[in-house]
């Protein structure tokens, strides 16, 4: 009898403690990553991809909204941070994204517009209202520039582009993220704004979102855009142009991840490294540029010894 209670005592603790081991080994491979909202189609794929291999791993994305959740493992970013952030983080680059000009397609604007296209000072003049920068008296077309309210990296972005800072962009300020800017464009038919060419391009079509024109610029700085230039209809012509040739008027940054010094989840590190070396396929599907490849051997390595850190 002594001997049956003692196994009914095991078998309950088997269960008591199973479950509990269970729910700590999940919490051990458990990774949470935030940040930049565009990039979340492009990080969704990589965590299916990744979780195919690793079945045991569980990397979810918390929504990004005013702020970033309590806790999280590795954030994504969209432009260069301050040093003082850069000494607690280690930053690991992942691809580049460009920011085009769009409109709404029913707008006098991008009628206007898709067929001259934007040159330098027409975008100072437009996005930026500079009243030093030189006029450009042919813009007689109505438009409203939708701009994001919060700090973001596609707003510091193109604002450092041409000598300005993000509060400096004029037109009406979007709470929210960057699709959100694309949705204002929408109900807006002077509407125009910035945007990644994931939002300002169907993915499967390859083709502009409905409703969007893509506006063309002056990409070699000759001061005017060439029949060549307004080919924007087909977002692979637009990747492969971006990559190939040294452009003018189009903003291009890193887009990054970016994990704690000091952090000791393993698999958020061992995703970081399959990043590294998988997710470059998948890039232009989404829309981005191909990092250069040098840097990306150097991300490589830096995340190998990273890795090795316990």
């Amino acid at each position: 009898m002594k001997n049956f209670k003692s196994l009914l005592f095991a078998a309950g603790l088997a269960m008591v403690t199973a479950p509990f081991s269970f729910s700590q080994e999940v919490s051990q491979n458990k990774v949470i990553i935030t940040g930049v909202r565009f990039a979340y189609p492009l990080i969704d794929k990589w965590i299916k991809q990744y979780s195919a291999e690793n079945p045991g791993s569980q990397i979810v994305i918390e929504t990004r909204t005013v702020t970033d959740p309590e806790k999280y493992d590795l954030l994504i970013e969209a432009y260069d941070q301050e040093k003082a952030v850069k000494e607690g983080r280690e930053f690991i680059s992942i691809g580049r994204y460009a920011l085009l000009p769009v409109a709404n397609a029913k707008s006098e604007f991008a009628k206007q517009y898709e067929d001259k296209g934007l040159i330098e000072k027409t975008y100072k003049q437009i996005f930026f209202h500079d009243i030093f920068a030189e006029k450009d008296e042919s813009i007689t077309a109505p438009f409203t520039v939708y701009t994001r309210l919060q700090k973001a990296g596609a707003p510091l972005t193109f604002a450092k582009y041409f000598g300005y800072e993000q509060q400096q962009i004029k037109g009406k300020t979007i709470a929210g993220a960057d699709e959100h800017l694309i949705k204002a464009l929408l109900k807006d038919e002077t509407g125009i704004t910035y945007t990644v060419p994931g939002l300002a391009y169907d993915l499967n079509t390859r083709k502009p979102t409905e409703g969007i024109a893509i506006i063309p610029v002056d990409l070699d700085g000759n001061g005017k855009v060439s029949k060549e230039e307004k080919l924007v209809g087909n977002l692979d012509q637009v990747i492969e142009k971006l990559e190939t040739e040294k452009v003018k008027n189009v903003p291009v940054e890193y887009i990054n991840f970016s994990i704690a010094k000091n952090s000791t989840n393993l698999e958020a590190k061992k995703f970081l490294l399959w990043v590294a070396s998988h997710g470059e396929n998948d890039l232009h599907q989404f829309g981005y540029l191909k990092p250069d490849a040098k840097r990306l051997q150097l991300e490589k390595e830096k995340l190998e010894k990273f890795l090795a850190v316990k």
